[in-house]
C-alpha cells in the first residue's frame, strides 16, 4: 500500500498531545485547575486536526502529492478522537458525571447547545469515514461529507462564546478556516496554483 510508512507515522503522532497532557496533570504542572486546561487543549486540538484535514485537499491541489489525500480520513477521525476526548473532560472536569447538569447546560449555555450540536454533525461523519458508507450512500455520501463545513462554522461559534472577549487565539483560527474557505473557490485554487507553477518554474531557472 502506497504511503504506508507516512500513513502509520501519522497515526504513532495522533494519541501524543493527550497522553503528554495527562502525564502533566497526573504530575501537577497543569496548574490550579488541571480540569479545565484539559477541556480546553482537547478541545483546541480538535479544532486544529480538523482545520488540517481540511487542508489536504488543498495540498494536494497545489503540490500534486498524493500523500496529502491518503491522511485525510484519519485527520478525520483525529479530530472526531479529540472532539471525544474533550467532551469526556467536560463530563468529568466540570460536571462531575452529572447528568442531569449536562441538561441544564444544554438548555441554559449556548456554547454547550452549539457545541453538543458540532459533535453530531463529527459523529455523524466519523461513522461514515468508511468504505462500506462510501458504497452503500453512492453520491449522498459527498453531500453527507461536505457537512464539515457547518461544524467548522459552529465549533468556531462555540470556542468565540467561551473565550467571550480575549479573542486574539480565536482569530487566528478563524483567519485559518477563512483561507482555506477561500481555496475551495476555484478561480482562487488556479490563480495560486499558477503563481506557485511560476516561482518553481523561476527558481529551477535560476539553479541552471
Amino acid at each position: 500500500m502506497r504511503y504506508r510508512l507516512w500513513r502509520f507515522s501519522v497515526f504513532c503522532a495522533g494519541p501524543v498531545l493527550p497522553v503528554f497532557w495527562l502525564y502533566q496533570a497526573w504530575s501537577f504542572a497543569l496548574g490550579p485547575d488541571p480540569g479545565k486546561v484539559l477541556v480546553d487543549r482537547m478541545g483546541l486540538a480538535a479544532l486544529a486536526v480538523l482545520l488540517l484535514t481540511l487542508a489536504m485537499t488543498p495540498f494536494h491541489r497545489l503540490s500534486g502529492w498524493g500523500g496529502w489525500l491518503a491522511i485525510r480520513r484519519q485527520l478525520g477521525l483525529w479530530c472526531f478522537t479529540y472532539a471525544v476526548l474533550h467532551i469526556s473532560a467536560y463530563a468529568v472536569f466540570v460536571l462531575g458525571m452529572d447528568a442531569a447538569q449536562f441538561l441544564i447546560d444544554l438548555r441554559k449555555r449556548p456554547y454547550v447547545f452549539v457545541g453538543a450540536l458540532a459533535f453530531v454533525g463529527l459523529l455523524a461523519l466519523a461513522v461514515t469515514s468508511n468504505r462500506w458508507s462510501i458504497r452503500r450512500l453512492g453520491r449522498r455520501w459527498k453531500l453527507l461529507h461536505r457537512l464539515v463545513y457547518g461544524v467548522l462554522a459552529l465549533v468556531l461559534m462555540h470556542m468565540l462564546w467561551v473565550v467571550r472577549a480575549d479573542i486574539e487565539e480565536w482569530l487566528i483560527y478563524a483567519a485559518v478556516a477563512s483561507f482555506l474557505m477561500m481555496l475551495r473557490i476555484p478561480v482562487v485554487m488556479v490563480h495560486l496554483s499558477c503563481m506557485i507553477r511560476g516561482l518553481r518554474d523561476k527558481s529551477q531557472n535560476l539553479s541552471q
